[in-house]
């Protein structure tokens, strides 16, 4: 059986930024920023639940707009989440619009967002047929690093600093379960949408003792009741689950480094911004992004399996190998010296 999640760029990197990540076999996804995402199908958009914002510069907030087009009307609760000053932003996008006709919508659409600060959460609801307008003062909340934590998967942050305060993201899956073909043929079993169902029963750490049926027409010619510890240590391998991570718009600093490394520490893939040249690392410094040669720096010291750069200056149009090449060479560099007995890494470019 697949990942449960596969990452992906959403524009091309001299776009908007935005991760788009979706759950296989489930109308479920989540955003890491919300750039132009205009371009998506409106079918992946709406299985989005869970949205993470790094900071509100526009290049990653302007398709929150978007978004809410499209889930208004309908029964839905959309989560989101962002940094200092995050509800102020948000409900002044909210305020920008007249909700005079909301309250003849039969379904319910809530919007609950979080606010991060370094000492604790700010939480706030805005219900969709109350026009947006909050009943109650957000509720203050301890605040640690996990941020969403559900059987299957967590998601961490981490407060960096790009001038203004910006979140680095981390999406753990708790353990991957990959089904053996033959064991299933063995057993005369069928694949089928019970297999998901067998993985959230792991994932929801289920007796191993208890009951798990399969449905009729998925076993032989009838349904089977099996214990569900003996079922999936017959048909089922279970394996580490993958790490992925996001960081975009930090200024490279002693700070940022001490935090952004042990953070994304060994992970599966990492999806790092990379606006500048080193050669205009200048402009990097005054703008607070990082160079080529500094996300692939950082990624070699994490360990990073493998890596995407993203958010390039338009200045490179054309020759955006350089960045590739720059980031490749301080990655492996960096990483044969972190971790000399872990073997060799890989860049990673998407096409669009």
């Amino acid at each position: 059986m697949p990942a449960s999640f596969f990452p992906r760029l959403v524009s091309n990197p001299f776009q908007d930024p935005g991760l788009y990540v979706p759950f296989s076999f489930k109308k479920r996804a989540i955003f890491f920023d919300l750039g132009d995402i205009s371009h998506l199908s409106s079918r992946d958009i709406l299985k989005a639940g869970h949205v993470f914002i790094s900071h509100t510069h526009m290049d990653h907030f302007i398709g929150f707009d978007h978004l809410l087009r499209l889930v208004l009307g309908r029964a839905k609760k959309l989560s989101l989440y962002g940094p200092e000053g995050f509800i102020r932003n948000l409900e002044g996008k909210l305020s920008g619009y007249s909700w005079d006709l909301v309250e003849n919508y039969e379904n319910i659409l809530t919007l609950e967002a979080t606010e991060i600060h370094q000492t604790h959460l700010l939480v706030q609801t805005y219900i969709c047929r109350n026009r947006f307008q909050p009943a109650a003062p957000p509720q203050k909340q301890e605040f640690t690093s996990l941020i969403l934590d559900e059987p299957g998967f967590s998601v961490s942050t981490t407060i960096l600093d790009h001038s203004i305060p910006s979140l680095g993201f981390v999406m753990k899956e708790r353990f991957q379960i990959n089904i053996k073909k033959t064991a299933l043929q063995a057993f005369g079993l069928t694949p089928g949408p019970w297999l998901n169902d067998l993985k959230q029963a792991l994932f929801d750490n289920k007796p191993a003792d208890s009951d798990f049926e399969i449905p009729i027409g998925m076993a032989s010619s009838h349904g089977r009741c099996f214990k569900l510890g003996e079922l999936s240590s017959w048909i089922a391998k279970i394996t580490q689950g993958q790490k992925i991570g996001y960081i975009t718009d930090v200024r490279y600093t002693p700070e940022n480094l001490k935090k952004i490394i042990p953070f994304v520490q060994g992970a599966d893939h990492l999806f790092i911004e990379a606006a500048f040249s080193e050669a205009h690392a200048d402009i990097a410094s005054t703008k607070n992004h990082l160079t080529a040669r500094q996300a692939g720096e950082i990624c070699g010291k994490a360990g990073v399996k493998r890596f995407t750069i993203f958010h390039f200056s338009p200045r490179y149009s054309g020759t955006e190998t350089l960045l590739y090449q720059e980031a490749e060479d301080a990655y492996q560099k960096a990483f044969s010296n972190a971790t000399p007995s872990c073997g060799t890494g890989v860049i990673e470019t998407q096409p669009f």
